[in-house]
């Protein structure tokens, strides 16, 4: 890096971030490549051994109501063999959907053409009503299938809702272990798959941070200097919000003031 770069990056904020000629930048710029190579191996490798999970039979008649009126599971594949299932964080009588399930909202119907021509169906499922549902799916201006499961034990079989004495209790079951933050309404993700005689079957789910699989806005911002931003707050994610109740984002400059204030 020549010492006109080095002097600008010096004079925009730096601060006491360690600033190297270009030859050391490269050096360790390929030490970290080689940690990112060992990444992306052992993500491939966790990725087959999932691929390799047993599969278990579902046998139970889920019902949903869905923008075409009540539809059986086996329905919600619209023709593909794989299901991949949103648990939305939206309770009945509930204003508007949780921020958190609505920012991995964001990214869905980007990739839902993609998903389409890899035989995966997604759509999103929460408790609430149908019809609340609607006017808040509305509202955000997505276009992807979401459907209620009110009335169904879906929501509970999957680890997703919990009865309000789980709620009082001191701890429930969610994420394959017992949580002490428990809520009516949890995240997570599911995944199923039929076989060729319409047999249904749960290949996956996961929950807690898991769900940062449809996050791809923390994927772009891992790359940044900055990261998440969220290292010094309690709550990861209190900085999200509903996409239609940002302020209008800030420059650089608006943050640290003009340069002749």
């Amino acid at each position: 890096m020549n010492t006109h770069v080095t002097n600008a990056m010096s004079q925009t904020g730096a601060g006491s971030h360690r600033i190297v000629s270009r030859e050391q930048w490269v050096a360790e710029r390929k030490k970290l490549l080689a940690r990112e190579k060992e990444l992306t191996r052992f993500r491939d490798e966790v990725a087959r051994e999932r691929r390799q999970l047993p599969w278990m039979r579902i046998d139970k008649d889920y019902v949903f109501e869905a923008p075409t009126g009540r539809l059986r599971l086996g329905q919600l594949f619209d023709g593909r063999r794989q299901l991949l299932v949103q648990h939305f964080m939206l309770g009945p009588g509930w204003e508007e959907g949780c921020p958190s399930c609505s920012y991995m909202a964001d990214h869905s119907d980007g990739m839902n053409v993609h998903l389409a021509h890899r035989d995966v169906t997604f759509i999103a499922v929460s408790r609430a009503p149908f019809a609340e549902i609607e006017r808040f799916r509305r509202r955000m201006g997505w276009k992807f299938t979401w459907v209620s499961s009110f009335g169904s034990d879906f929501n509970y079989d999957f680890g997703v809702s919990f009865t309000p004495d789980e709620v009082a209790g001191d701890a429930c079951r969610y994420n394959y272990g017992t949580s002490s933050h428990c809520y009516e309404e949890l995240p997570g993700i599911s995944v199923f798959i039929k076989d060729e005689a319409d047999t249904i079957f749960h290949a996956y789910s996961t929950y807690a941070r898991g769900v940062e699989v449809m996050m791809g806005t923390y994927s772009m911002l891992d790359l940044t200097p900055e990261g998440r931003g969220e290292r010094d707050v309690d709550h990861k994610m209190e900085w999200v919000r509903h996409h239609d109740r940002y302020e209008p984002a800030p420059r650089g400059k608006d943050k640290a003031g003009s340069c002749c204030s």
